[in-house]
């Protein structure tokens, strides 16, 4: 039995709800697409070995048939649009899947419950990242919430603009940091341009603090938060460069990892403005 095959039916059978679940194995599409869903739905819980074990070649697999895009491949903006600027030879514009990186640290856009996204399939970042990495990430988060509630309360979530170092699991990268970012529900303000500040701020202290050289962030906050793509880049940006003038030294490189052409646009154009 292929593997995506055995993982479908061991996922089935570890779900109560899923277990008669009937897919058309011979449609790859829709096989991998059900794998995910079940991985997305599943709550936070001990993984059978065998299940975790499956799951994890599976993973590998996938891994493979994407690429793994190591540093060495990710031209500097130096390299890239010939930035005369201070430490142009350890930034970078990237334009792809985030999880194919093989670098230090991944930046996910988290939300407040710090567990991944549970709608099936959805294409926010937060999904990507825990469908790629494992069930082992829903995993460690949960037992992270559950340290922080005994300490905080039973009600505690993640605050705005903090980062949480993980294992990266099936991931190629060696951690992932999970940061809130502020939703915009109506106008900018002040008040939120400081909060996503806050989170590129507390992800580069959490690299210096545990020796992490690479990282690479997503576009916090735009998408399913609605910040304005521009302002959003200009703080990444600015706040990055900040960072860098003073720290420098201790970082190989970071990256602004874009999905859409449109943000690799609008960092393109904010890098050579400077």
């Amino acid at each position: 039995m292929e593997t995506a095959d055995l993982l479908l039916e061991q996922l089935k059978e570890d779900s109560e709800e899923y277990k008669f679940l009937q897919v058309d194995i011979s449609n790859v599409g829709e096989k991998k697409n059900a794998i995910r869903s079940l991985m997305n739905i599943r709550m936070p819980k001990s993984i059978p070995p065998q299940l975790q074990e499956v799951q994890d070649k599976y993973l590998r697999e996938e891994l493979a048939l994407k690429g793994v895009v190591a540093l060495s491949d990710i031209p500097t903006i130096r390299e890239q649009f010939g930035s005369q600027m201070l430490f142009a030879d350890k930034l970078s514009v990237w334009q792809g899947d985030i999880t194919r990186l093989q670098v230090g640290a991944i930046v996910n856009a988290a939300n407040s419950q710090m567990l991944g996204c549970f709608v099936p399939c959805h294409r926010c970042i937060d999904n990507a990242i825990h469908s790629a990495a494992g069930m082992q990430l829903r995993e460690e988060c949960a037992h992270i919430m559950t340290d922080r509630r005994m300490r905080y309360g039973k009600r505690y979530e993640e605050p705005t603009g903090t980062a949480t170092l993980t294992s990266a699991y099936n991931l190629p990268c060696d951690h992932v940091i999970h940061t809130v970012g502020p939703i915009v529900y109506g106008g900018l303000n002040e008040a939120l341009c400081r909060d996503l500040r806050n989170c590129y701020e507390n992800v580069l202290q959490c690299c210096l603090e545990n020796g992490i050289t690479s990282v690479a962030f997503c576009c916090i906050s735009t998408g399913e938060f609605h910040f304005p793509n521009d302002k959003a880049a200009q703080i990444a940006v600015e706040t990055v460069s900040a960072f860098m003038e003073e720290h420098g030294d201790a970082m190989e490189r970071v990256i602004f990892n874009v999905f859409k052409d449109s943000d690799r646009t609008i960092y393109e154009e904010l890098i050579r403005a400077l």
